[in-house]
């Protein structure tokens, strides 16, 4: 079935360009004004899209699909709706790809009903990381709703679908009002594992960000500008798909609600800068500037709709994110970009180029990305978790999904398919 996929893939790809939509038949071509550098990226979209779906994306004997995240075998609710994203418009010619999508959305209300605040799981359903990271409640909203969108097939929103996005909202109502009424506790945080103290704000807590690494300040801000996004998508859901006015209202007041807690107490002065976001708050007046890799970052606002690419203050962050400014931006030999505490002083994450490129207005900058992005390869044709910048054969992670798919995420979007960027 797998090698089917491909195969239907590579024809899709190339009817799209004998009909003029935009995509070529060798998806690398065109993407740069260098043949050479082309051919080395070509290579990487079909590594990274084949690989994705052969070898990460698992049909089980339930009927659910499951999702690793490469070498670690476990399921993360993000990774998995990130690394299934490329192939929505496919799915919309191919039962199989459409019967994986599915699966991939029936398998997370499972988890999501097992324990709203784990952010990974094993195919077998048990718990294997407890860290509440709230952007892993959001991602298969996210997903799920850009499936249906793109595809019409309202077949995914299970009664079981529906219990799991509403076990989502009540947990951010819960975790809105963290000190009151939460039980959430974990021994990485401060505070007899509570976390470090907060004020209410209308954001909701989360303990980790989407690194997996603790939270400084517990009020994320990419992770509540995603929230509010979603919140948004949910509300539509529920009055077009479930028919459902109070919930509907619910999860847009709920948008509304953190945006206003975004924009109260998410932004600061910074020279020379002016006006930018916070990567962590705590409603208090502490603020965490800086920003990481993984997404939602500051860097990701436009890829997941919050603002757009011309937004003055996205505009500033995003100036501020990619200068010496940001501790965990580095300047290497052969790359340069936003890495991440979660590994070494100097590695740049293929994840933030290929973000820097979707939201970048200026083509020579993508084409710059493009070059880090191909020197990352150090043979096996695959983007890593993170590399060295001034010796990209140092890297971490032999194998991981994420960086994968966004990369073909990318390549689509810059052939013409609008799968990256709403």
């Amino acid at each position: 079935m797998l090698n089917r996929i491909r195969n239907r893939f590579l024809a899709f790809v190339l009817a799209l360009s004998v009909v003029g939509i935009g995509v070529p038949a060798r998806a690398g071509e065109g993407l740069t004004l260098s043949p050479t550098l082309n051919a080395k990226l070509n290579v990487l979209y079909l590594t990274a899209f084949d690989e994705t779906i052969q070898r990460h994306a698992l049909a089980q004997r339930d009927g659910t699909t499951y999702v690793s995240t490469g070498d670690i075998d476990a399921e993360w609710l993000r990774d998995a709706s990130e690394t299934v994203r490329p192939y929505i418009a496919l799915s919309a010619h191919d039962p199989d790809v459409a019967r994986t999508l599915r699966g991939v959305v029936a398998r997370q209300a499972k988890y999501i009903l097992i324990d709203p605040y784990a952010n990974a799981f094993s195919s077998n359903y048990h718990v294997v990381e407890h860290k509440f990271e709230v952007d892993s409640l959001l991602y298969p909203i996210w997903f799920s709703y850009d499936y249906y969108k793109q595809t019409g097939d309202r077949s995914v929103f299970t009664p079981e679908v529906r219990r799991a996005f509403d076990r989502v909202v009540a947990t951010l109502r819960d975790e809105q009002h963290h000190a009151q009424r939460s039980h959430y506790r974990n021994p990485q945080l401060a505070n007899n594992g509570r976390g470090s103290p907060v004020r209410y704000t209308g954001m909701v807590w989360t303990g980790f960000r989407p690194s997996d690494d603790p939270a400084r300040y517990h009020f994320n801000i990419p992770d509540n500008m995603f929230a509010s996004v979603v919140m948004r998508d949910l509300s539509a859901l529920e009055r077009d798909v479930w028919h459902d006015g109070r919930m509907s209202a619910n999860a847009w007041g709920l948008s509304v609600e953190i945006q206003r807690g975004i924009e109260q107490y998410g932004t600061l002065e910074l020279a020379p800068f002016g006006r930018i976001y916070a990567y962590e708050v705590d409603g208090r007046g502490h603020a965490n500037v800086m920003d990481d890799a993984n997404i939602p970052s500051l860097l990701s606002i436009p890829y997941f709709g919050y603002l757009p690419k011309t937004n003055s203050l996205y505009k500033a962050t995003r100036k501020f994110a990619l200068s010496d400014r940001n501790p965990y931006f580095f300047r290497g030999k052969y790359a340069q970009g936003i890495g991440s505490p979660h590994t070494p002083h100097g590695y740049v994450w293929p994840l933030a180029l290929c973000v820097q490129a979707l939201t970048a207005t200026d083509d020579a900058e993508v084409n710059r990305v493009f070059g880090w992005i191909a020197v990352s390869d150090v043979g096996d044709h695959r983007l890593h978790e993170s590399f060295n910048s001034d010796w990209p054969e140092a890297y971490t992670r032999e194998d991981f999904a994420w960086p994968n798919a966004l990369y073909a995420q990318l390549v689509l979007a810059r052939r013409g398919q609008a799968y990256a960027q709403r």
